[in-house]
């Protein structure tokens, strides 16, 4: 019968049960004989069997559709967001599987909607209002605050979370996060205003970021209070993993209005006050200043500034000769960034270096600088000259080996000889730079490139390590030489690390050489090769060309 209506199916079953009459009322009557009056009689009860039949089918097929009526507003309700009202009376009693169906499959919906709600909303570790939450909740709250009721807003950074994360793992880590939260939730507990609807909201931003925003406070010292609560409860251990893990935190404050009535305005103060805070040494509370804002200021006139530079082309590369300790030959050129800015002139890269890697930008200005690079040594190797052309590589761009392999594609594209290239990364650079990097760098050694540690002397002095790197020189940090002619201890100091260098089978550079007098003691202690202002100043390529040519050696008292 699929594909009837309940209708059809009705009438179908009322002239089946009629027929069926039929037969047996005329077969009871005749005996033997069809007759006209038999056949009268067996009509007549197959009729009144028949429209009885149809009778009771149709107020059967008219309760059926009404319950199915009232399933169908119901179903269109749910569509529109109502899982929650009861199934209609009609339905359970008409056709009881249906609404047992709809019941089930209502409260199915409504459990995966809550799940779903809980996972859009909150973080899934703490409990609190993710960063989508928190936003929309703070900002309604804001709008309703009259215009000059003072507000705060709390940006939190936990100072040792990762090496928690690090050491006893991220599982270790979630239970520390949560612990966080809860006591954040008591110090807001503890500070909140008794009876006031407008209670402290509590959100987690990303990692170990956490925002508290206090919907009313009195006066500017409840905010030091508050930040003090704040500090005060993280510093405190955590127990975790049968230990005592410590992790302390640091504290951004932003007030309403002072400091801003969006809370885009009031997060972008907080977390520069929070940065603040760290700088100035972690676990402490920092609220936002007019100097704070003139440096923010700064750095967004100072990234602009960079874009366009990038844009118009406004770096020049500068060369400061390097020559040989035991004759004066010159060995080398290091290649040193200059920035020609419009209106402040020329710019030394610490001005401008620190922006460019914060925001990404210096990625853009290496690929400015192996452009330039391969260019100037293609044109050197041309006209013959054999000093090696060496170059700085940035943090971010020694994370990323794609940078080298870059590189080594733009010597070869500008038909550029690699043994005049020299790479010079830190040392602190060098101690943990990746396995990946590490191949990529070797692989420009093997085409002729030589590398060289820089700023050897300022950080963790790993000589193992040095001996497994692929490296031709070690530079000497400026720290290292600029008492070498005053002071006999650093004069030892310098001639001891020079001797370590050599057992690893590198030569030594020592830069910053600014006395005759220094670089005379460097040249008898042992260094290879000598850079400094007293030899020659950074000067343009057809400066020093002009003056290479001129003075081919520096004299060099015997």
């Amino acid at each position: 019968m699929e594909g009837f209506s309940l209708k059809s199916r009705a009438i179908a079953f009322a002239i089946c049960a009629g027929a069926f009459v039929f037969i047996l009322a005329l077969a009871a009557t005749s005996r033997g004989a069809f007759d006209v009056a038999s056949t009268s009689r067996a009509l007549i009860a197959a009729i009144i069997c028949a429209a009885m039949c149809w009778a009771y089918a149709e107020r059967t097929i008219a309760s059926t559709a009404e319950a199915i009526d009232a399933a169908i507003l119901r179903l269109t309700r749910a569509a529109n967001g109502d899982l929650e009202s009861e199934i209609p009376r009609e339905v359970e009693l008409c056709v009881p599987p249906l609404a047992k169906a709809m019941d089930g499959l209502f409260r199915q919906l409504h459990s995966n909607l809550e799940s779903v709600q809980r996972l859009a909303l909150y973080d899934p570790v703490t409990g609190l209002p993710n960063r989508t939450h928190f936003r929309r909740s703070c900002e309604r709250m804001l709008t309703e605050l009259p215009p000059d009721a003072m507000a705060a807003l709390f940006f939190i950074d936990l100072d040792r979370f990762k090496a928690v994360n690090d050491t006893l793992g991220h599982a270790v880590g979630d239970q520390l996060l949560g612990m966080v939260a809860n006591r954040l939730r008591a110090v807001a507990d503890r500070f909140a205003i008794d009876g006031d609807s407008r209670q402290p909201l509590i959100g987690r931003l990303s990692g170990d970021e956490f925002t508290i925003y206090f919907p009313e406070l009195g006066h500017l010292r409840d905010a030091d209070r508050v930040a003090r609560g704040i500090l005060f409860a993280l510093s405190e251990p955590f127990d975790l993993a049968d230990q005592e893990v410590s992790i302390g935190a640091s504290v951004g404050i932003a007030m309403r209005p002072e400091h801003g009535t969006s809370l885009t305005d009031l997060m972008r103060a907080a977390d520069a006050a929070m940065y603040h805070a760290k700088a100035q040494g972690r676990g402490r509370a920092e609220h936002f200043t007019d100097q704070l804002a003139a440096e923010i200021a700064e750095r967004a006139v100072l990234e602009s500034d960079l874009r366009a530079a990038v844009e118009q082309d406004q770096f020049t590369l500068v060369y400061q000769p390097q020559v040989s300790a035991s004759d004066g030959r010159i060995v080398a050129a290091e290649a040193l960034l200059r920035w020609q800015h419009p209106t402040r002139g020329l710019c030394l890269p610490g001005s401008f270096i620190h922006r460019a890697e914060e925001t990404g930008l210096i990625v853009e200005i290496g690929e400015w600088v192996v452009k330039h690079v391969a260019s100037t040594i293609a044109r050197w190797g041309e006209i013959g000259i054999e000093q090696r052309l060496a170059v700085n590589i940035s943090p971010r761009q020694l994370d990323h080996a794609a940078f080298f392999r870059r590189l080594r594609e733009a010597m070869q594209a500008a038909g550029a000889p690699a043994r005049l290239l020299e790479l010079e990364i830190t040392e602190t650079l060098a101690m943990h730079c990746s396995s990946e990097v590490i191949e990529a760098i070797t692989a420009l050694r093997a085409d002729g490139a030589s590398v060289a540690v820089d700023d050897f002397g300022t950080g963790y002095s790993n000589l193992a390590r040095l001996r497994d790197l692929p490296l031709d020189r070690v530079k000497l940090d400026r720290s290292l030489v600029e008492n070498v002619a005053t002071n006999v201890e650093a004069r030892t100091i310098a001639q001891a690390v020079i001797g370590l260098i050599h057992g690893i089978g590198c030569e030594v550079v020592a830069e910053g050489i600014e006395t005759e007098a220094q670089l005379e003691v460097l040249r008898v202690i042992g260094c290879d090769v000598l850079q400094g202002y007293v030899i020659g100043r950074p000067m343009p390529e057809a400066a020093f060309l002009g003056w290479a040519q001129a003075e081919p050696r520096r004299a060099l008292r015997a």
